[in-house]
């Protein structure tokens, strides 16, 4: 009995009032939405990021004066061309260093056999002959396998020429009116909504400015960080600058795992193009100047609104929602875990507690009030906005 007054107590506590079933429901909503028509709905999702990334550009143009109208139009100008540039310039030549690099694979293998044969040699205590021609074996077998995935994976991308055309006139199409209807598509979507809501407000102010933050953020750091990588290899004559470039530029979606990662690619080309050489630690040390300067001096000025999330939650959410939605699921692992930890913060101070005890936050020496100066003022707006409601 006391269990299931315990149960009881706790769901009238934080499920009593109507916005936080609505809150549930729009969430769990969501959830089945995008996990069950995730690949129909894609092009939608994506329009949707990058509408929300160019409308920090729109509001920019509009602190400058410029008419609503003239900025999207002006600021969609901008989309469509970068969006020429990477169709007809960036992606071909990705394109060709991806198939240069994959041809490339055999010269590298004989490589990496010729110096494992010089190992028994050099340290005939710690390696035999016998285990070199396991390793060759099995890095002989992985390598046709890589192949035949590849070859594969072109094959299968032949077939979804229609559903790549249709992502070319759809995705532009849908980012122009985002743009241009934003009001009018919030005002629809508020209206589903109680005129009462604190609790969406406080979680939604929140999210807003977290994935204002983030996505954009974000995109003008792959941004930068690709396009200095790519002239930093060019510089020092690497091959496949371009390639190795788009893949350093989106390792920053992925905290902390993502540039160890890419490193390994890197410091294979890099290896098998220079040896052990200078060069090669030229290159290395470029690598790591642009991940140190990254890391401590562009993150830091693009985030101005840092996302208080522990790495081990950062990770445990890339893991998660990496696994669940694949690639847009990576990239929105912060963002939704920041949503789940506002949801979290803002309910016990949001929804009523219909008379219970207050919860052991909000007692202090016994059931004292708690000081004042103690109460940060968004605590203090969310109970204003729930004695009203």
């Amino acid at each position: 009995m006391k269990l299931i007054e315990f149960f009881r107590g706790w769901i009238n506590r934080y499920f009593h009032h109507e916005e936080a079933l609505l809150l549930i429901l729009l969430i769990l909503f969501g959830l089945v939405m995008v996990t069950w028509l995730g690949r129909v709905l894609a092009p939608v999702i994506t329009a949707l990021v990058i509408a929300f990334v160019l409308q920090g550009a729109v509001v920019k143009l509009r602190s400058w004066r410029v008419p609503q109208t003239i900025a999207v139009y002006l600021v969609y100008l901008l989309f469509l061309s970068i969006l020429a540039v990477m169709l007809l310039v960036v992606f071909p030549l990705i394109w060709r260093q991806l198939v240069g690099f994959v041809n490339a694979l055999p010269n590298m293998l004989d490589q990496v056999q010729q110096l494992l044969r010089t190992l028994p040699e050099r340290y005939p205590n710690l390696v035999s002959e016998s285990q070199i021609n396991q390793w060759m074996d099995a890095m002989t077998n992985e390598f046709a396998l890589l192949g035949q995935r590849f070859v594969t994976l072109m094959l299968g991308q032949i077939g979804s020429i229609v559903g790549i055309i249709i992502y070319l006139i759809l995705v532009p199409f849908l980012v122009f009116f985002f743009l241009k209807d934003k009001d009018a598509l919030l005002r629809w979507f508020a209206s589903m909504l109680p005129d009462n809501r604190p609790l969406m407000d406080q979680v939604g102010m929140e999210m807003n400015l977290q994935i204002a933050n983030y996505v954009r953020g974000k995109a003008v750091e792959i941004l930068i960080v690709g396009v200095v990588t790519y002239f930093t290899f060019m510089f020092l004559g690497l091959n496949y600058a371009a390639l190795l470039a788009t893949l350093v530029g989106l390792s920053v979606i992925v905290p902390f795992i993502g540039a160890a990662v890419v490193t390994i690619p890197v410091a294979l080309v890099g290896f098998f193009q220079f040896g052990w050489s200078l060069e090669f630690g030229w290159v290395m040390l470029a690598y790591a100047i642009i991940q140190g300067l990254d890391g401590n001096v562009l993150v830091p000025i693009l985030f101005s609104e840092a996302v208080s999330l522990h790495p081990v939650a950062i990770i445990v959410a890339v893991l998660a929602f990496g696994g669940i939605w694949g690639f847009w699921g990576v990239f929105f692992a912060i963002p939704l875990a920041s949503l789940i930890k506002a949801v979290l913060t803002a309910w016990p101070q949001t929804v009523p507690n219909s008379g219970l005890d207050p919860p052991a936050s909000d007692v202090v020496d016994g059931g004292a009030e708690a000081d004042p100066a103690t109460v940060s003022e968004a605590t203090k707006g969310s109970i204003r906005s729930a004695q009203v409601s």
